[in-house]
């Protein structure tokens, strides 16, 4: 068996959770990052949801791969799954990922399902915010999940700019 590749783009590459013998810089093209997922449990509630990030269709996305020891992979993925897929809005897939190197691997991947009831349309910046403000679930604060992962991205010399102008707005409030 071989080894896993796990591709981040959100919390998976600040906190993944799980075991892994290395990580790298990646990009995937096809899908861009976008806080397009109303959530209901770890950002947000029912009646309250926060908004966390998907693999939405277009563009590109960079992200962290992690790779994991063959004898970790069933653990692994039946971690991802419970993480990820407790809802459905997400679909798992292997998708082709460019790391800084060149290296090209194909990496699991989670990206939102579009007619999931837990997808969101786009938003303006003001009801992106408004949505995000006050929402808390069972992993936290809304804003620090996406103030976290703008840290992340640009920790890693990378810019996402709607989502950094997003956190800006929930660092002044």
């Amino acid at each position: 068996m071989e080894d896993l590749w796990v591709f981040g783009y959100g919390s998976l590459m600040w906190r993944p959770g799980f075991d892994y013998l290395e990580s790298q810089k990646a990009t995937l093209h096809g899908l861009h990052r976008r806080l397009c997922i109303y959530s209901w449990e770890h950002r947000g509630t029912r009646e309250n949801p926060g908004l966390v990030l998907g693999l939405d269709a277009g563009g590109s996305c960079r992200g962290v791969v992690f790779r994991v020891a063959p004898s970790k992979r069933d653990e692994v993925i039946a971690y991802l799954r419970e993480r990820e897929m407790m809802n459905n809005v997400y679909y798992e897939a292997m998708r082709s990922v460019v790391t800084e190197d060149g290296q090209k691997l194909k990496a699991l991947t989670y990206c939102a399902v579009k007619g999931h009831q837990q997808y969101a349309p786009r938003l303006s910046l003001d009801e992106t915010l408004n949505q995000i403000r006050g929402s808390v679930g069972q992993s936290g604060r809304n804003e620090d999940y996406v103030i976290s992962t703008v840290q992340k991205i640009e920790g890693m010399g990378a810019q996402d700019q709607k989502l950094a102008e997003i956190a800006r707005h929930l660092k002044t409030d």
